[in-house]
């Protein structure tokens, strides 16, 4: 095996897949393989960046023999691809959001392609080493195949292995920004298809921030600068596609109920003609290097029906043709804040009962914006006792309650909160108080964007004890604790208020109900079973009506 080169390697790992492509070792050594292949298939057109890729190793060995590493490819498999996964760790790829999509979710995705329609193109964004472009090829064996990648040695790969499976003759593989791609005039219809990069909205520069604001308003629709990569790629495929186009993508499936999902769950009901959407069980792993939920979406360009199927399914394994599903009305989609919601049946409450919300306020607790200065002892000496609020600052603080009441506040931290207004402590007080803003203001509390938009800076605003308290957010249904004591909340915890005056019977009543009603309640369900409650998903769980609490107490 070659020597790794520490500049172009993260890590060099000896494993059965590198003893079957002749011992690869580097990004180096796979560029120079793939050029080999794509140089013995006499594939022409390599973009600018490809050559400079090229060009910056040394030259390679074109008489190299890589017969095993091509029969590897012909047969179904990716080794290429799999090595650069190897070769770059999650945490390299995620800039750009390289994740490789395992072969059932292509196949199953050709598959339904290739059942609906003949497309004389076939265009995946953000192809990466091209296993859908391949499938494609075996599949749909007339159709243009076109790829667009960003990172130059991706899509050498997927030059790579399209010329090793003999599909190079109709292969065009852009290296380009998917969301600026010109694929010019096209007769015949084009099928989308792929796994658009998933990248956090942070990591999204400004300008491509305002390419989606403007590109969304000029049909009609709002966009959010929360929005993942993955939206920004859903709406620029709805910019390209024309009748009788169709298409399929996995994604996460965060987007069916958050609020950045308004655009592409309207451009899925309108402007692409959704078909069908498969949701994977969020326990699943789909994607064996990332923890990311995922739901297959499957559209057609034209006139809409008037429904579109929506199903669970255990795991990927279980695609199958993607033909099942529960028909929804696709006004009724377009009018709901939450898709996968709709799964579950009629969210009307049982007779007697009424959603949360009707009869209590669900407050999130205060954010800090830095819990390693605001957060402290309870009995910190260096600070006034008056300003430090006990407080439940983490959500194993109300699991570990027992028998589901916060009896006390022995035990928890305290959150110091100063009120506006400085002048009312004496002098001794100040004192401190003063001590401890400077010491604040020495370690950047007001570089971060909560104390800066606060007025004034310091107040971190605790609400009164709530009756209930909640936890926002975990691997398992929330936990909801009768509050006895006078503990306050942070954010990782809501509070829930009656709207009403009830009485201490009917609120111990009422946080039993919750608690029966947990198992089954309804929140944001993320990669690996995380549930997440936002305090108007909270407000939903039907409980009984306060008459009915009150009879209970009695």
């Amino acid at each position: 095996m070659s020597d790794c080169n520490q500049v172009t390697l993260i890590g060099c790992e000896t494993s059965s897949l590198a003893i079957a492509i002749g011992g690869l070792c580097g990004e180096q050594d796979l560029a120079r393989a793939a050029w080999s292949i794509v140089r013995h298939g006499q594939l022409a057109g390599l973009s600018a960046p490809e050559y400079r890729l090229v060009q910056a190793l040394e030259a390679p060995d074109h008489a190299a023999d890589h017969s095993g590493l091509i029969d590897l490819i012909r047969s179904g498999k990716d080794p290429l691809g799999d090595a650069l996964m190897r070769l770059r760790p999650p945490d390299q790829r995620r800039p750009l959001g390289a994740t490789y999509t395992p072969s059932e979710i292509v196949s199953s995705i050709v598959a339904w392609v290739a059942a609906r329609s003949r497309p004389a193109r076939v265009v995946d964004p953000g192809t990466g080493s091209a296993r859908f472009l391949l499938e494609a090829g075996r599949v749909l064996p007339e159709a243009l195949l076109v790829g667009v990648e960003i990172d130059p040695l991706a899509a050498l790969l997927a030059r790579a292995n399209l010329t090793a499976a003999g599909l190079d003759h109709r292969a065009q593989i852009l290296v380009r920004d998917y969301r600026d791609a010109d694929f010019g005039e096209f007769d015949g219809p084009t099928a989308y298809i792929g796994n658009p990069p998933y990248v956090r909205h942070h990591q999204i520069e400004p300008e491509w921030k305002e390419w989606l604001a403007a590109s969304s308003a000029a049909l009609g629709l709002k966009a959010s600068g929360l929005a993942g990569m993955h939206v920004h790629f859903m709406l620029a495929t709805a910019l390209h596609v024309r009748p009788g186009d169709l298409g399929a993508f996995v994604t996460s499936s965060e987007w069916l109920d958050v609020n950045y999902g308004h655009l592409p769950r309207m451009l899925f009901a309108t402007q692409l003609g959704g078909v069908s959407i498969h949701l994977v069980d969020p326990h699943a792993t789909p994607f064996a290097d990332t923890a990311t939920t995922a739901a297959v979406t499957c559209f057609e360009v034209g006139e809409p029906g008037a429904s579109i199927r929506m199903e669970r399914i255990p795991s990927t394994s279980d695609l199958g043709v993607l033909d099942g599903g529960q028909p929804f009305r696709r006004q009724q989609l377009r009018a709901a804040p939450r898709w996968s919601a709709l799964l579950n049946g009629s969210n009307k409450p049982p007779e007697g009962y009424v959603e949360l919300g009707e009869i209590c306020r669900v407050h999130r607790g205060a954010v800090t914006g830095a819990n390693s200065i605001w957060i402290t002892d309870a009995d910190n000496p260096a600070l006034p006792q008056e300003v430090l609020r006990p407080s439940v600052t983490r959500a194993a603080e109300l699991f570990n309650a027992s028998d589901g009441v916060l009896a006390s506040t022995r035990g928890l931290r305290a959150v110091i909160d100063l009120p506006a207004d400085l002048e009312v402590f004496d002098d001794a007080d100040r004192l401190l108080i003063d001590r401890f803003l400077r010491s604040a203001e020495r370690r950047g509390v007001l570089s971060g964007y909560i104390a800066r938009n606060r007025n004034p800076w310091w107040t971190v605003g605790l609400r009164d004890p709530a009756p209930i308290l909640a936890t926002y957010m975990a691997r398992r249904p929330p936990a909801f604790v009768r509050n006895l004591s006078t503990a306050r909340n942070v954010n990782v915890v809501h509070g829930i208020y009656p709207r009403e005056a009830m009485s201490a019977a009917a609120l111990d009543a009422l946080a039993a109900a919750l608690r029966a009603a947990a198992p089954s309640a309804v929140g944001r369900t993320y990669a690996g079973g995380l549930m997440k409650f936002e305090p108007s998903e909270m407000g939903r769980i039907p409980v009984p009506e306060p008459r009915m609490l009150e009879e209970f107490a009695a």
